[in-house]
């Protein structure tokens, strides 16, 4: 187990290190900062001087190499629109983002285990065609639809719930449950098609001609093997939430991290932009490595070698 959490750290790092040249080279691809902050009327004599404070003005693998020696020093750079270290403004912004994706998970992986058992036990049954159909319209169904119709539904014409801001519980709702819609219609489906197959295994049928209680046989003898394909697929979706809370964020002002990147990206915000992915991205990579050694206890049969 060492060695493969070792090599995945490797692995992780390589591929920290390439997002961060991918990641620098695509933010100075947008232009310069200068033009925005700097007055219309500003002589080039000035532009210069500013792309020389922020060091924008030596050659680009220059800055990148700066900026590579920074990040292993912890060292992010400084904001240009509030003159304050990139990273503390992440690290602020990034719990909320957490969670946001703490209270969405939980509701995603109970609600499409529970769904998903319960339309395998039946096949083509009434609660399997709703199940089936309500879930394929959640997977298929953008994110940022659902967050402007829900606003426009529930904040402007009913008016029961805020369409900003994190004061309340009632702040949170429409977050969550645009945020919880598509992985949850993933996961139905993944879940359906795999209870399907462990319920058609031998075991299961055995238990079935003993009497056994359908509960019994679908949380019990079958629940446990099905779960495998959805722990994959969780991983990609937990991942997901993390990156949907991007949009999420943004169209509620939601005050995460996915929010603080769009604005940065606006304002050509270079050092944030740069702060947020990689601390996204390392976030991401760790979810990955601990769903990767929750197989071994899920199935015993696996083990990491």
């Amino acid at each position: 187990m060492g060695d493969f959490i070792f090599r995945r750290s490797m692995q992780s790092i390589l591929s920290l290190v390439f997002l961060i040249i991918v990641v620098f080279i695509l933010a100075r691809m947008t232009g310069s900062p200068a033009q925005l902050f700097l007055p219309p009327e500003a002589t080039q004599q000035q532009i210069d001087a500013y792309n020389a404070l922020h060091g924008f003005d030596d050659p680009l693998l220059v800055q990148l190499g700066n900026f590579i020696l920074g990040v292993f020093q912890g060292d992010f750079g400084e904001s240009l629109r509030y003159s304050r270290p990139a990273l503390d403004m992440v690290l602020e912004a990034f719990p909320t983002t957490l969670a946001l994706a703490a209270v969405t998970m939980p509701l995603v992986l109970i609600i499409s285990i529970v769904t998903g058992a319960l339309a395998a036990y039946r096949p083509g049954g009434l609660f399997d065609r709703i199940a089936s159909l309500i879930s394929l319209i959640g997977a298929s169904t953008p994110n940022f639809w659902v967050a402007i119709v829900g606003v426009l539904i529930f904040s402007v014409t009913l008016k029961v719930l805020p369409t900003s801001g994190t004061g309340t519980w009632a702040h949170w709702v429409l977050p969550v449950a645009v945020l919880t819609l598509r992985p949850a219609g993933v996961l139905v489906q993944v879940m359906r098609t795999s209870m399907m197959t462990a319920l058609s295994s031998v075991y299961v049928k055995a238990a079935k001609a003993k009497g056994v209680k359908a509960r019994t046989i679908i949380f019990v003898h079958a629940l446990r093997n099905s779960l495998l394909p959805v722990i994959t697929v969780a991983s990609d979706q937990a991942a997901g939430i993390v990156n949907g809370a991007v949009i999420v964020e943004t169209v509620f002002g939601f005050p995460g991290i996915g929010k603080l990147m769009i604005d940065s990206v606006l304002m050509r915000d270079f050092a944030v932009i740069q702060a947020a992915i990689l601390v996204t991205a390392l976030a991401v990579f760790l979810i990955n490595i601990i769903v990767d050694i929750s197989y071994a206890f899920v199935d015993p049969r696996i083990r990491h070698s």
